[in-house]
């Protein structure tokens, strides 16, 4: 007879009792505890539950692709999770092709994030506009809140209209809120809680995870897609508390002039090179330091204070990469997963964030 094969209830993945150093694993005691009382994590799962440590898993681009082609290949609905704070970080390239024919339903999490003052259907135009350049023509898009439970009965609702009985697979990048927004949805369906892994760290949701709809079919929680080029990547547990926002954005405007430079700790930079006097609007956590200084003594200032009072710095002290623009206004300059500051008026500009971290361009979110 052969033996039931269980699996941890953060992760998916089977648990096994043998090998520490392979996926899956768990103390023989500490299984037959989660045996006994329905709560079975592997190691890792548990350590981060409890604890807040994350131990390494390495899960190769391939794999990903691989699992959003078998997507493809079956009839399904296709809910894809982006985080509204890192947009352009949250894209899947060429999700419509791995997908096939199957409906891409969007789902802007951490709405929560975004000021008070903002108008949500704006936003939701703004986003669709922005969809359109990637390719990606939704079947609907619905803003939530997954850490504040916004919205959640409303998506549930789409998701029952729009999988027309089929399985509903939900896909994203790692640190968009995803697997906080399936406890929410665990919760909503008068389930457990919290029985998914959460975490601020990138890559923590392993294998596909089922939650069973009433007529056999399942909501299928799928492994994060690893983005090399958003800001988490390189940083350690502490500098990534300190830059990842918690609460409702308070955005910082500045009056500068040319030839000014406003620090984001020591984890980039912009530099308003020529222009008439600028507005510019900040939208960082509020715990991440942002210092004026003249432009001319910008480099000095930098090497002097990284590390200190430009604190925190990448994992590595990777060196800032620059990237110049001349912008009309109305404008965003996004750091991928640090935030974004938006020009107000016409002007030449540089942004500096760590070699391998994005810096993009877009029409201004707000």
């Amino acid at each position: 007879m052969t033996e039931e094969v269980l699996h941890c209830i953060g992760c998916g993945l089977a648990i096994q009792t043998e090998d520490p150093k392979e996926k899956g694993y768990t103390p023989k005691s500490a299984y037959e505890k989660g045996v006994a009382s329905n709560q079975l994590y592997c190691q890792r799962c548990f350590k981060l539950r409890h604890y807040n440590q994350l131990e390494k898993v390495s899960i190769s681009d391939s794999q990903f692709l691989a699992m959003l082609h078998d997507i493809g290949q079956t009839k399904a609905l296709v809910v894809n999770v982006i985080d509204i704070f890192d947009v352009y970080g949250s894209m899947i390239s060429g999700l419509p092709r791995f997908v096939g024919n199957n409906p891409i339903l969007i789902v802007a999490n951490k709405i929560d994030l975004l000021p008070k003052s903002v108008n949500l259907k704006r936003i939701r135009y703004w986003l669709q506009r922005q969809l359109s350049s990637y390719g990606i023509k939704p079947i609907d898009i619905i803003m939530v809140s997954g850490k504040k439970k916004q919205s959640i009965d409303e998506l549930l609702e789409k998701i029952d209209v729009y999988r027309q009985e089929c399985d509903a697979y939900v896909v994203g990048v790692t640190n968009v809120g995803k697997s906080t927004l399936i406890n929410s949805i665990i919760a909503s369906l008068g389930g457990k809680q919290d029985v998914i892994t959460t975490s601020q760290f990138p890559g923590t949701t392993l294998d596909n995870i089922h939650i069973p709809f009433d007529n056999g079919a399942s909501l299928i929680d799928t492994p994060g897609i690893i983005h090399r080029h958003q800001m988490a990547h390189f940083l350690d547990e502490k500098a990534l508390k300190l830059v990842s926002p918690q609460k409702e954005l308070k955005p910082v405007t500045f009056q500068l002039h040319a030839e000014q430079t406003i620090f984001l700790a020591g984890l980039g930079r912009f530099d308003y090179l020529a222009g008439e006097k600028n507005a510019i609007t900040c939208y960082f956590n509020k715990e991440l330091l942002l210092h004026r200084t003249k432009l001319s003594n910008a480099n000095a200032f930098f090497d002097k204070h990284r590390g200190d009072l430009l604190s925190p710095t990448t994992q590595d002290d990777i060196a800032l990469s620059r990237v110049e623009f001349k912008v009309d206004g109305g404008v965003d300059i996004v750091f991928s997963g640090l935030g974004w500051i938006t020009v107000h008026h016409a002007g030449k500009v540089a942004a500096y964030a760590p070699k391998g971290v994005d810096i993009t361009i877009r029409e201004a979110i707000i």
